[in-house]
This record gives structure tokens, sequence and C-alpha cells, in this order.
């Protein structure tokens, strides 16, 4: 399960109410519990208070959002040595009842952004077997993708690329800003860079900045995450060239991070990135223990 579109139409829930008791002291069995299956990395929400009930990241996880109610006394609960045949009972209680909302983020180690054909997409399917859609025109990515990196046979990650983004994403330009929340969860992010995109390097430089002027505007958490520079379509460039542009767009941002250069169409430079990105994961997994 790795959507919540079923919610869409099947929205309402109810468990099962509680048995009644019997004669003979017999207490009345409680109403089963009531599961409801959605996919990891679901957030529930109060939808009138908006208060965040639960965070299901892992397989497993539960939260429990409402309460069932508590069963009344009958009358032999009310027997005494002066009263031997008590008619008295009180009621039970009503169970809770709750209108949520569910979030849904996808959970990745390693995150891609940046301005839209950059070559996100192309990257992805370069490095893993997801297919999205790529073609010369902004905005092809319309929805977040998934592709899992396979390292060798026993180490893997994976990379979710969401649409590019523009600037004034923030204020609501684009359609990259919606997505930015799936990047909440990863380790880390591949700001993927056009280095082909214009013959001035301050151009580029400033591109690269007012993305993370987006990102310090919609979640300035987001924008403390590590984030390294990967210059793509270095294929387009002569090779003599390439080194050069890239250290004159260095020399005018306040970068300290890691820097790449790569061709995601013909893969070069992609197997050496996906296997530092693997090191560094596993160096966070020491450092996090």
């Amino acid at each position: 399960m790795n959507t919540l579109v079923d919610f869409r139409v099947n929205n309402q829930f109810r468990a099962t109410h509680g048995k009644s008791g019997q004669s003979k002291n017999r207490t009345g069995g409680n109403g089963d519990d009531l599961t409801i299956k959605v996919p990891c990395g679901t957030q529930v929400f109060n939808e009138e208070t908006h208060e965040l009930i639960g965070d299901l990241v892992k397989e497993g996880d539960l939260c429990l959002v409402a309460k069932g109610g508590l069963g009344g006394k009958g009358n032999t609960r009310f027997k005494s040595s002066r009263n031997r045949t008590p008619r008295q009972f009180t009621l039970g209680t009503e169970g809770e009842s709750r209108l949520l909302y569910l979030e849904l983020t996808v959970l990745a180690d390693v995150g891609l952004l940046g301005y839209p054909n950059a070559g996100k997409s192309t990257f992805i399917r370069s490095v893993s077997a997801a297919k999205p859609k790529v073609a010369d025109y902004p905005f092809t990515t319309l929805h977040p993708n998934l592709g899992v990196v396979r390292i060798d046979t026993e180490k893997s990650f994976v990379v979710a690329d969401i649409p590019g983004i523009i600037e004034g994403a923030s204020k609501g330009s684009g359609l990259g800003i919606e997505f930015l929340k799936h990047l909440s969860r990863t380790k880390l992010l591949l700001h993927i860079v056009d280095l082909a995109e214009t013959e001035d390097s301050q151009t580029i430089a400033n591109s690269i900045e007012a993305i993370q002027k987006e990102l310090n505007t919609f979640d300035s958490e987001l924008a403390k995450k590590e984030r390294w520079l990967v210059f793509n379509k270095i294929d387009l460039i002569a090779e003599e060239q390439q080194q050069s542009k890239i250290d004159r767009i260095i020399s005018k941002l306040d970068w300290q991070g890691s820097v790449y250069a790569l061709s995601a169409i013909t893969g070069k430079g992609t197997e050496v990135l996906s296997y530092n990105i693997m090191q560094r994961l596993e160096e966070m997994v020491v450092i996090n223990k």
C-alpha cells in the first residue's frame, strides 16, 4: 500500500458495538478493534484542532485515534444485603468520534531538488530502475517519483524526485513547493544544476541561491539539511571547460559542501556519486547511534 487515494471514496469507519450483558452475571463482550491500514509515511491529524495524532513511519506502527466507550453496570453490581433484587443499572458511555485528515510523506534517504529541466528525472532513471517521464519542457514531473539505487546485493538507498522549484515557489508559483514536504524525512539533498543552461556563471550561481532562498522560506530545518551540489549535463560542455566553469560558479557562492559533476544521460560520474552517497548514509547511521 503506497497511496491514500482509496480514502477519497471510502472515508467513514465505525468499529463494532460491544455486546449487552446476559443473565447469570455474564459481562457483555467488548466490541472489536477497528484497524485502518495506511501507507508508511502517513501522518494523522485532528481535522478540527490540526493536532498531530500519529506519525506512522515504519511498518507495524500504530496510533489510537478514537477510544471506545465504557460499558455500563448491570443490576447485580447494586446488589446488597438490603437490596437482594436491585433494578438499578447504569448506561455505558459512547465511544469517541473524530474527524481526521491524513497526509502522506514519501520515505526516502536522498531527495533531489532543482529547477525544472535540470535533469532530475533523467538522473533518477540513470541510477535506478525508476522510469519517470522525461521531456524537453518544464514541469515534466508532476508528482514525486521514487527510485531504489542498488550499490550491491546488500546495499541500497531510496531517492525521491519532486517537481522542479522556481523562484517564488514558497509564495505559490510553480509546482514544486507543495512537494517539498516529501524531502523533510530525507537524510541528504542533491541539488541538481544544469551546467549547460547558460554561459553566464553568475546566472547559474543566482539560480542556486534562489533555491536556497526558497528552502529557507518554506522550512528553515529543511534548509539546514546536508546538501550536495551536482552539476549535470557536462556532456554538453567541452571537457577542458567543465572544471573552470564549475570553479567560477562556486567562487560566486558561499558554498562549503560537496560538489559533483556528471552527465545523467550518458551515466558519466553517476557511479562515483552513488557510491559516495551510500558511504555518507552509512556514516550518518553510525553518528546517530
